[in-house]
């Protein structure tokens, strides 16, 4: 039967990949990360406080005070294309392109900031994207990453009338390809050192310890890959937590506390690598490289060197190529 002749286009059948990582500011400058903070900070899975008392201190001190520092920290790591976490990102789905066939399309979002969730899969399901991947790119699952990530695309599921049907993708931190991702990444940064460290340091981003006893699993996956890479690479890692912020108790230990601590032990060589993030930012790039760094020579260190993550490395490609893949099953033959 024909179409009616007034009936609207239909595209191509197609499926959707959307990449999800956490956010950045548009710009380096004050007034984009206030913005930026004021988002991140509103969300109930990040500050797990009622919003009649945490909003006065967010809207007061928080955004009057914490904006300008954040900047500067910006400034330092900031490319000519952007941010380094959308920079990264988007790397990775353009890396990702034509992977998984001629009708799979890959695109990419933020939680916080843009290309936001949302409008991200309304672009897809407009591309005739009838079926879509949903990837947040945290190996570890945590209810302040992962889950809040998907919500925001399910709010947007919720506002159409049409929906796409939806998989997601879960953790993969014991994901034996993640596991030998990070170990083949990790020995090819420690061969190009000019020094062999004394220690390794695994640093995961830092979660208030409430939300282990609340039952969030972040706090055991994290353990759990260091114990994987440790047995992969053979040697002994130094499981750590950084980002604290707040009064609240976080995860422990802490990184720039252990840091500080090490020299006074004899270990004067450290290498640091971050495998909860699958790409380099802020967290990374300043708190890491850069703060990391000049808190440990002044404790008394004498070498340094900051892993980068897999990022779109080669090694970094093929991990998400599989991972996506194995989700794409049934959906797309791959054959």
């Amino acid at each position: 039967m024909n179409k009616p002749a007034d009936h609207p286009p239909i595209p191509p059948r197609r499926v959707g990949v959307l990449l999800i990582n956490l956010g950045t500011p548009d710009a380096p400058d004050a007034p984009a990360v206030r913005r930026y903070l004021a988002e991140f900070l509103s969300d109930p899975r990040v500050v797990e406080l009622p919003k009649l008392l945490w909003q006065p201190i967010l809207r007061g001190a928080v955004l009057t005070t914490r904006p300008k520092k954040s900047a500067h920290a910006y400034q330092q790591v900031w490319r000519e294309d952007g941010s380094p976490l959308a920079a990264i990102t988007r790397a990775q789905a353009k890396a990702l392109e034509g992977a998984f066939g001629p009708d799979v399309v890959v695109d990419y979002a933020m939680r916080y900031g843009r290309p936001a969730i949302g409008d991200r899969v309304q672009a897809l399901k407009d591309a005739g994207c009838e079926r879509i991947l949903l990837a947040p790119l945290y190996p570890q699952y945590s209810g302040a990453t992962t889950a809040t990530a998907n919500d925001k695309a399910f709010a947007q599921l919720a506002a159409m009338r049409w929906q796409p049907a939806v998989r997601t993708l879960p953790p993969y931190h014991d994901d034996p390809a993640y596991i030998g991702a990070l170990k083949r990444s990790i020995e090819e940064s420690l061969a190009a050192l000019d020094f062999t460290p004394d220690a390794l340091l695994t640093s995961f981003h830092g979660m208030p310890e409430r939300t282990l006893r609340l039952g969030d699993p972040y706090y055991c996956q994290c353990h759990k890959t260091a114990r994987l890479v440790q047995e992969a690479l053979g040697r002994e890692v130094i499981l750590t937590f950084q980002s604290r912020f707040g009064r609240a108790k976080w995860l422990e230990p802490a990184t720039d506390v252990v840091l500080e601590e090490l020299p006074a032990k004899g270990i004067r060589k450290v290498a640091i690598v971050a495998p909860g993030f699958s790409a380099d930012c802020l967290e990374t790039l300043e708190e890491l490289a850069i703060r990391g760094r000049e808190s440990f020579m002044e404790a008394g260190g004498t070498h340094f060197a900051y892993l980068p993550c897999l990022n779109d490395s080669a090694v970094g490609i093929d991990l998400l190529r599989g991972l996506i893949a194995r989700e794409l099953e049934g959906w797309v033959s791959l054959q």
